[in-house]
């Protein structure tokens, strides 16, 4: 049993095997007993979900605090909280996405569930990139924050664009390359159709999977600034990836509440902005301000979460009779 002691990452493997084995059973948990079928999910449930995750999410930052200490603990709920609000931003999108391959609500659980799936694998990569960049030449991390402060600055004065779906070059790519179906196939990601030469059934994707492939590249441009986010509170890898992983397994559930009133956290994109520029300069200020003494985790957590906060406050207020809600999707204008 000597191995589950042995250091992986600057981590005991058991706590990775430890987080696999809570993930695992969250994943079997959510599909295999709350959703054995394909339905939707109405805004109550989904609010309960959410709460569960979040839960769960403190209780195993209450362990990392127990474990590896008040520092790691801190920096582990100030990178969760990080990333629950920029996944704001991802639900956006998502909603975009299922509304532009016309996926019913019902079907819309399931390919987020196995988007999750696949982001837990990319999201694990790009950290290991990221780590070994950092452990190699610290300097990297300079590159992280400055492209959180110029991002930041960015998101605060960029307008609001629509990202066009149907000139996405993967999705032009598989439909020129691939079978697609016109219509979808319940929760089927690929079906087997009749060739319209030949009239032999052959194998092709369905707009759900299409769905899907872009749903994970959307993830893979949200994690270019969410992965260097985190970077920037902690070089500890257990703790950056834990983080990520543990706001983005209840993204799925948070996501049908949130769809649904989106319009509501329209001024939240200035709080995450104000939050990319803080967590990008706090680098450059405990360097060569500081003199290389650690931002406080403390006083670093209470600033992201009040930013945050405060964003969705406003946000709430500002929209509370529908005045300055963030303009509507033209439906009509968007077809598969």
């Amino acid at each position: 049993m000597e191995f589950l002691f042995a250091d992986w990452l600057g981590t005991p493997l058991w706590f990775w095997l430890s987080f696999a084995g809570i993930v695992l059973a969250l994943t079997a948990f959510d599909l295999g007993v709350l959703h054995k079928e394909d339905r939707e999910m109405g805004i109550g449930e989904s609010l309960k979900l959410t709460a569960f995750y979040i839960t769960v999410a403190m209780a195993f930052g209450a362990w990392v605090w127990a474990t590896k200490g008040a520092d790691l603990g801190m920096k582990y709920y100030t990178g969760f909280f990080i990333e629950k609000a920029l996944s704001i931003d991802n639900v956006f999108v998502i909603s975009l996405i299922f509304t532009f391959f016309a996926i019913p609500p019902k079907y819309q659980y399931r390919a987020l569930l196995w988007g999750i799936l696949a982001v837990i694998v990319l999201r694990g990569a790009m950290i290991a990139a990221g780590a070994a960049l950092v452990e190699q030449a610290y300097w990297v991390l300079y590159i992280f924050a400055a492209f959180l402060v110029f991002t930041g600055i960015k998101m605060f004065f960029a307008g609001d664009h629509d990202p066009d779906i149907a000139k996405n070059p993967v999705v032009r790519w598989i439909s020129t390359h691939m079978r697609v179906t016109k219509d979808l196939h319940a929760q089927h990601f690929f079906v087997k159709v009749p060739d319209d030469k030949t009239g032999k059934m052959v194998r092709a994707a369905t707009p759900l999977f299409l769905a899907l492939v872009v749903i994970n590249l959307a993830d893979l441009v949200f994690a270019v600034d969410s992965v260097p986010a985190i970077f920037a509170i902690t070089t500890d890898t257990f703790i950056v990836y834990t983080s990520n992983i543990m706001a983005i397994l209840g993204l799925r559930a948070l996501y049908f509440a949130l769809s649904a009133m989106i319009h509501r956290f329209y001024y939240l994109k200035y709080a995450l902005a104000a939050v990319l520029v803080f967590i990008g300069s706090k680098i450059f200020v405990s360097d060569f301000i500081l003199g290389g003494d650690k931002f406080p985790p403390v006083l670093s957590l209470a600033v992201t979460f009040a930013l945050i906060a405060a964003g969705v406050v406003y946000s709430l207020w500002k929209t509370r009779h529908g005045e300055d809600a963030a303009p509507q999707l033209p439906h009509d204008e968007i077809r598969p």
